[in-house]
């Protein structure tokens, strides 16, 4: 049977997490982080993976909305605590390649690499929203090609430099000139213990897929279905061929969530539970007001959204201020979106935080990518996307950090293993062994 593979997200940025519960872990807990990678490495997971980047948090009506990620120290630095308390997982972190250096990022992973013992990883991130940034800009934030092209040759550059160490152990002068960067001298630190560190990056865009086709190790995707996942993996495995690359050089895998039950019945309850707590008093407001446009804050997000009562507000389409909340993901169909939220309310009588709860509950595994049922149905389900050929694994997202994910290694990874489609026990020592990459050629 084909082998899965299986990650962690420490949660972040995203209204997965639920942050206000009593067994909910803080963003600076060294605690939190550590009791999520353990547990994952009792499950023999092949990575923990310390996702968001960003300097800024998002921002609601021009003040701090919540701290997610910018209230989480430096992501490197927490992985270099871990990797003491962790013996074979794989470490992994996003770092933008837009406002960093090669030089500087490539000498920190390279150094984080050789603590772990060749366990790091890097999501190569492209910081597609303008406004978390604006506080590191250099004369504007660039499109998105641009962007890209950056980080492509950001990736090329790091990888020019993990290799001017000699297989001997010394040091070579590099150069490197190109359109974004012209550096020449000696790297620092040696050829780390796997080559070069594992390259992440999500590529449900065209050129994200391009990149991770070009570039990536691992490619970070979402799935809204099984069919969807089939396209998605078929699309990005062919594009490998372009640049000499073989099917396997490239591991895709989705981001899901997981909720068990001891039935699926169970499970569903469980999942509905899960979504009350996830939509607050705090954060019911600033989804539906980015998507309207227009400030709902008098009204409270247990009063009747607008469009309900025409007393509550003059219009029910979107209003003239789209950056209203700033530093969360844009909607494309904003009044699509708004129609959709006004005949779901209208149709049930609901508050705007019972709007928020019912528009974005995804109770099933089916056509999503959350996974809810008994143990043996959701074992049985991620096989299914392995065997279809819609992912090669997935990165899990808990609920609840730092004990989301104990039930999961507790109860479905022993079934996986039982059924031979996961792994019992590692059988090397670095991220790329655990990936079944290869080492990179030395290109030196």
């Amino acid at each position: 049977m084909k082998q899965m593979r299986l990650a962690v997200r420490f949660p972040g940025a995203d209204s997965t997490t639920v942050r206000d519960g009593p067994r909910s872990g803080g963003e600076t807990d060294f605690s939190s982080l550590a009791h999520l990678a353990r547990t994952a490495e009792r499950g023999k997971f092949d990575f923990f993976f310390l996702a968001g980047e960003g300097p800024r948090p998002r921002e609601h009506h021009g003040r701090a909305h919540h701290p997610d990620v910018a209230g989480r120290p430096e992501a490197l630095t927490l992985l270099g605590a871990l990797a003491a308390v962790t013996d074979r997982l794989g470490l992994a972190a996003t770092v933008d390649a837009t406002y960093n250096e090669p030089y500087e990022l490539a000498r920190r992973l390279a150094t984080l690499d050789h603590l772990s013992g060749g366990r790091a990883a890097w999501q190569v991130l492209t910081c597609p929203d303008a406004p978390m940034w604006e506080d590191l800009r250099r004369g504007g934030h660039p499109d998105r090609a641009e962007r890209y092209a950056r980080a492509a040759e950001f990736v090329t550059t790091a990888r020019e430099l993990w290799d001017s160490w000699t297989p001997e152990g010394t040091p070579r002068p590099f150069a490197h000139t190109g359109r974004h960067f012209a550096i020449s001298g000696e790297f620092t630190v040696p050829r780390s213990p796997q080559g070069h560190p594992v390259v992440l990056h999500s590529g449900d865009f065209d050129e994200g897929r391009e990149f991770a086709a070009s570039a990536a190790d691992v490619v970070l995707t979402r799935h809204r279905s099984l069919e969807d996942g089939q396209a998605f993996y078929a699309d990005v495995k062919a594009r490998l061929a372009a640049y000499g690359r073989r099917p396997d050089d490239l591991t895709v895998m989705a981001g899901v969530t997981v909720v068990l039950g001891d039935t699926d019945a169970e499970a569903q309850e469980n999942a509905a539970a899960i979504r009350r707590l996830q939509v607050s008093a705090r954060n019911a407001l600033p989804a539906p007001e980015q998507v309207r446009g227009r400030e709902l804050s008098p009204y409270g997000p247990d009063g009747p959204p607008p469009g309900i009562d025409p007393g509550i507000a003059p219009g029910i389409d979107p209003g003239p201020e789209p950056d209203l909340v700033r530093g969360g993901a844009r909607n494309a169909d904003r009044p699509g979106a708004a129609a959709t939220r006004r005949a779901l309310s209208g149709a049930k009588g609901l508050s705007v935080r019972r709007t928020a709860v019912e528009a974005t509950t995804r109770p099933s595994f089916v056509g999503s990518p959350s996974f809810v049922g008994s143990p043996e149905t959701v074992a049985t389900a991620l096989e299914a996307f392995v065997t279809a050929e819609a992912a090669d694994g997935f990165v899990l997202v808990p609920h609840l950090a730092p004990g989301g994910l104990d039930d999961f290694v507790d109860r479905v990874v022993p079934l996986l293993q039982e059924r031979g489609s996961f792994r019992s026990a590692y059988t090397g020592t670095t991220l790329r062994s655990h990936l079944g990459h290869a080492e990179p050629v030395w290109k030196g």
